[in-house]
């Protein structure tokens, strides 16, 4: 292969390294606003119900706008390493509140069709997936 050509084929793999690393960002830092809007949409139900349930709702959608600007700006390892930690954690939040259930809230054993639990889950399992591509997909340097 001609000197030229490797080039052209090397700069070419890091564009397109580059274009899914982006792509990758807007992806998870998306989810998180939609993991973000549905937990808001929940949230009074919470106050009323089970409040420490709230605090938590509270927490999960100020660390996931603060994750989706993270994401826009940096877009770092650890960036993506959060909001995959963020959406297990919801996830495995989601399952024992279906299964067990939380303290002072068992309403919901056995409820794994409600609506807005499996768009939750789907949405957080995107992000999940995502970021851990992203990581897997990183440069060794960048890691």
């Amino acid at each position: 292969m001609s000197r030229a050509l490797e080039e052209r084929t090397t700069d070419t793999q890091t564009s397109n390294h580059r274009m899914i690393a982006v792509d990758r960002r807007v992806a998870v830092g998306l989810g998180l606003a939609s993991v973000a809007a549905i937990h808001i949409l929940d949230l009074p139900g919470k106050f009323a119900e089970t409040p420490y349930l709230a605090a938590f709702y509270v927490a999960l959608i100020i660390a996931s706008f603060v994750l989706t600007e993270r994401l826009f700006v940096a877009g770092t390892r650890r960036d993506f390493l959060a909001a995959a930690a963020l959406s297990a954690a919801v996830i495995v939040g989601f399952t024992i509140n279906r299964t067990v259930g939380m303290p002072g809230a068992t309403g919901d054993i056995g409820n794994w069709l409600e609506p807005l639990g499996l768009l939750s889950i789907v949405v957080e399992a995107f992000v999940l997936w995502q970021s851990i591509a992203a990581v897997v997909g990183m440069p060794r340097k960048a890691r």
